[in-house]
């Protein structure tokens, strides 16, 4: 069986990379191939091995009719986790994960049934009707609803998967999984203990484009496990087609002609923008201090030629001074 990810795509896009030797966690010393320069190098056989495990079982936990929930809470993973679960039409969390959202479903779904019901009075301009105070509090109790649920609002019932970005992070989604017995795949970077992930995907977890390639691929397994349900199996995500790119089938993972601006911070961007600088600036010094030197040289010899010429004058003066003797 061909993996799902080639290994020079997950080269290329740095999955390899894990954290300094000194923040390690012991527990992730099987999934180590080497140290280099002070950094543990992740093994990407095991890595490709477990993606082929975990887009298989989420192919056939969409297929079953249940869907997965995509967590990613970190400011790298936000935009590409509400991207591809919006492409494969699945549930995301981006933002904080509220505590009971698995364990206390109820609750939220009470709470997605309030943003409606708040939603459909702004909707049909009953707030209008309130206070100005009134009317300003239920736009923020609106606005800060969508925000925490925007990604969990068209779901009846808890998630039959969770795939989970950075498992120090989202720690305690990963537990309240745990309590209910709902598979957990994470991507594991080197300073991440795996004791509570069912499918490790050992990776980098910072780099926005591994993060792309791997999300990316979890997301078309989705798609796939769509397109092989029947009638009977139309799952429990109230998604419709049209939130669903036409995209959908090809991967949006791997994006390899990414620039700078796209992957690197603001002050990183800064430093290479003074180096830049800095190198633009020497190498005009030095075109300059040539172009001196190259009119330095040209003077002393126009100088030299002029020497020159002034002495075959003074010596033909002398030779017809003579010969009028």
């Amino acid at each position: 069986m061909s993996n799902v990810i080639s290994m020079k795509a997950l080269l290329e896009s740095g999955v390899h990379f894990g954290h300094r030797t000194n923040k390690w966690h012991p527990a992730m010393k099987p999934y180590i191939f080497t140290e280099r320069n002070g950094i543990h190098i992740i093994d990407l056989q095991q890595t490709a091995k477990s993606l082929n495990t975990a887009y298989a079982l989420v192919r056939d936990t969409v297929q079953s009719g249940k869907n997965v929930m995509f967590v990613g809470t970190k400011r790298q993973a936000q935009e590409t986790i509400r991207d591809e679960a919006t492409r494969c039409g699945m549930p995301y969390v981006t933002e904080r994960w509220l505590g009971g959202m698995i364990t206390n479903w109820s609750t939220i779904y009470q709470r997605i049934i309030e943003l409606e019901k708040l939603e459909k009075m702004r909707d049909t301009g009953e707030i209008s009707k309130l206070t100005k105070k009134e009317g300003l509090m239920i736009e923020r109790d609106i606005a800060r609803l969508h925000t925490r649920l925007s990604g969990v609002r068209n779901i009846k019932s808890i998630p039959g998967l969770l795939f989970v970005i950075d498992v120090m992070r989202e720690a305690t989604a990963i537990h309240e999984a745990n309590l209910k017995g709902i598979p957990v795949i994470g991507m594991v970077d080197t300073n991440c203990d795996p004791v509570n992930v069912d499918y490790v995907i050992p990776s980098n977890d910072d780099a926005i484009r591994a993060i792309k390639l791997i999300v990316g691929k979890i997301a078309d397994a989705a798609i796939e496990g769509m397109a092989l349900r029947t009638d009977g199996e139309i799952g429990d995500v109230a998604f419709t087609g049209e939130n669903v790119f036409r995209d959908s089938g090809k991967s949006r993972g791997y994006e390899p002609d990414l620039e700078d601006e796209d992957l690197l911070g603001a002050a990183t961007l800064a430093k290479l923008g003074n180096k830049k600088a800095a190198a633009e600036v020497e190498t005009t010094a030095e075109a300059t201090e040539r172009e001196v030197e190259n009119t330095i040289a040209v003077k002393a010899e126009d100088t030299v030629e002029a020497a020159q010429k002034s002495a075959d004058t003074a010596s033909e003066a002398e030779t017809e001074a003579s010969a009028a003797e």
